[in-house]
């Protein structure tokens, strides 16, 4: 098993031989970017002298210290993105808006200067040298049209490896993707999980047996259900890799080495942090809690403790490819992600993603609750597979066996319906995570 290539690359960035890197040395150097951090967006950054005004620089003697300064928000940044703003907006190279998940509300908007796109670029080439090698072909399934966006980012990385990255966008036609990714010889895919699990259904379906021959595919954009890995896996016979970042965090966060058991963090670029999401401290190791990262080496918007609403832990025990470097626990809820439907219980989108993704005709599903009669109605609207049919008594069936679901409805509850999508799903380029949507006020 090859050790994570996040290693040597971090040792590099840091400044120290491999063989020398530790955690010591490593917090030593985010010690002292996050002091440079910190002065230039204080000194820069119209929200942050306010925000860090009561900051004595003097007074930060360790990364321990990094507890008594304030968190900043999703919120704060969609109420004045400007304001974050380090440099002179002509020195920004790419602007990313990023749609609210509500119904209502300002859009986020991030800003990169183009020495902040190059440490993406930077680190995406390191990553995927994990999964990929010099004269593999890589089907990019995530918008890339546009200079700056990710699939262009990322292409410019895999080039960097004499990787040949081809940047279709998200998957609109399933069929039509197959073809490309045969008559191109793609031997490892990049996509949005529910995307590329509509491919290899679509294919275990209606294609012979190794119609596709693929090594590898790195999911991305949103948290991926053991069940997809294992359907990708078991169609492809390929190895299935997970990807952890947000386009605050400079798109890139953190990727899965050879052993595919967390992330492993993109620790000379960001800080990260694991908080009690209601007390704001930091939570012992290993235990679950918010994660907030600051960024330590961005210009154009640096971040300083940002609350990403994720849901994780560090994995305490070391990890089976040898690496000094923390993990990350592949990263399944959000805080806003979970509903309560009886007794406190709370029912959450993984817990309906690992049930309803087990169903081979299924494509894909949303989720809506609402409130009637004094009772929960918990809707699925699902899309089965093209040229399949799923009725959706199956699809109730097995949602009513869940345990929270079936205390719900044996106490009478809760009502569950589902019914087929009339027109297609609506295509996502993995900006908008998908989420429970709650009508209840």
């Amino acid at each position: 098993m090859k050790i994570t290539p996040l290693e040597s690359w971090i040792a590099t960035k840091i400044g120290c031989s491999e063989p020398m890197l530790s955690q010591e040395r490593l917090r030593e150097y985010q010690f002292c970017k996050l002091k440079e951090t910190l002065q230039w967006a204080k000194a820069k950054s119209r929200f942050y002298k306010e925000h860090l005004r009561q900051l004595d620089l003097e007074r930060l003697r360790s990364l321990n210290d990094l507890v008594g300064l304030p968190f900043t928000t999703p919120e704060q940044l969609r109420a004045d993105p400007l304001s974050f703003l380090c440099v002179p907006q002509g020195e920004i190279s790419r602007v990313v808006t990023l749609p609210t998940s509500g119904t209502t509300g300002e859009p986020k908007r991030v800003f990169f200067s183009e020495a902040d796109q190059e440490l993406t670029i930077d680190f995406f080439k390191v990553g995927m040298s994990t999964m990929v090698e010099p004269g593999d072909r890589v089907l990019i399934l995530l918008p890339g049209q546009r200079p700056g966006s990710v699939g262009d980012l990322l292409k410019k990385g895999l080039a960097r490896i004499q990787v040949d990255g081809l940047s279709q966008g998200p998957v609109i036609d399933v069929e039509e993707t197959l073809r490309t990714m045969k008559n191109k010889a793609v031997n490892c895919v990049v996509g949005i999980p529910t995307q590329v699990l509509a491919l290899a259904r679509f294919q275990e379906a209606y294609f012979e047996p190794g119609y596709l021959s693929l090594k590898s595919v790195l999911l991305s954009t949103d948290h991926v259900p053991d069940i997809v890995a294992q359907v990708l896996e078991k169609v492809w016979n390929c190895e299935v890799y997970n990807h952890y970042g947000m386009t605050e965090m400079g798109l890139g966060g953190a990727v899965d080495c050879s052993a595919r058991q967390g992330y492993h963090l993109r620790e000379a670029d960001l800080l990260f942090e694991i908080i009690d999401p209601h007390t704001g401290l930091p939570v012992a190791e290993g235990e679950y809690g918010e994660v907030v990262f600051t960024t330590l080496t961005r210009q154009g918007m640096p971040l300083i403790r940002y609350r990403t609403g994720d849901i994780s832990r560090f994995v305490p025990e070391a990890c089976p490819c040898g690496s000094i470097l923390r993990r990350l626990e592949h990263v399944k809820k959000r805080i806003n992600g979970g509903i309560e439907l009886t007794g406190g219980i709370k029912l959450w989108l993984c817990d309906l993603d690992e049930k309803l993704f087990a169903l081979k005709n299924l494509e894909n599903f949303s989720t809506q609750v609402f409130e009637r009669n004094g009772k929960t109605q918990l809707q699925i609207v699902y899309k089965p597979v093209k040229g399949m049919f799923l009725k959706p008594a199956e699809v109730i069936n097995l949602l009513s066996s869940l345990p929270v679901i079936k205390l719900a409805l044996s106490e009478n509850k809760l009502d569950v319906s589902a019914y087929i999508q009339g027109t297609e799903i609506e295509t996502t380029d993995g900006a908008r995570k998908r989420i429970i949507v709650d009508h209840r006020k």
